[in-house]
């Protein structure tokens, strides 16, 4: 199993839609404003958060169940910033689709630039042949608002080819969360 570089993933974008939209350099300037990179690196792709946010609050005292998750647990925000409580999360997606090959298994690893602000992204593997847009999990461990930035990088993927083809994908099983867009809660 190898980590797949930039031309790989450049390829794997423009041919066969891995990855869409598709940013083929690192994007650090927007017109006169610097932004946090996003677009592709030299072995990843540094994936952006959408400007559709669910953040976590407690004003209805629910208990938190994967099982039985109350959507009344988070407050839906739609902008360009997220502002996250002190020691609390939000959930968010990504921009881009993503497509993942049946021989490719990719994780992902949140940014320094959050990372050093105490918010940490947390985002399970995509696994061979799961689709979707991505749902990225903020959390916040400082005891300070921090600020999450829409249409910027928060996170890198990194791809990872094995050797030979998984017997069963995510598809074959039918995956709860394959073909997801926006920002998707918890499914028993």
């Amino acid at each position: 199993m190898s980590i797949k570089s930039d031309q790989w993933i450049r390829r794997m974008s423009q041919q066969h839609g891995m990855i869409e939209p598709f940013v083929e350099r690192q994007v650090r300037d927007a017109g006169d404003q610097r932004v946090i990179s996003y677009g592709v690196s030299s072995y990843g792709y540094d994936v952006r958060c959408a400007n559709e946010f669910k953040v976590f609050t407690n004003i209805h005292s629910a208990v938190v169940d994967p099982k039985n998750f109350d959507e009344k647990s988070f407050v839906d925000i739609q902008s360009d910033v997220c502002i996250i409580p002190p020691n609390s999360f939000a959930l968010a997606r990504t921009v881009e689709y993503f497509r993942i090959p049946r021989n490719v298994l990719t994780i992902c690893l949140g940014k320094s630039t959050y990372a050093r602000c105490g918010i940490i992204v947390n985002v399970t593997p995509l696994e061979p042949e799961w689709e979707g847009h991505v749902t990225l999990e903020f959390s916040n461990t400082t005891n300070l608002p921090a600020k999450i930035y829409a249409n910027e990088g928060v996170a890198q993927m990194l791809f990872f080819e094995s050797d030979e083809v998984c017997e069963v994908s995510y598809r074959d099983r039918g995956g709860k969360y394959q073909g997801q867009t926006g920002v998707t809660l918890p499914k028993a």
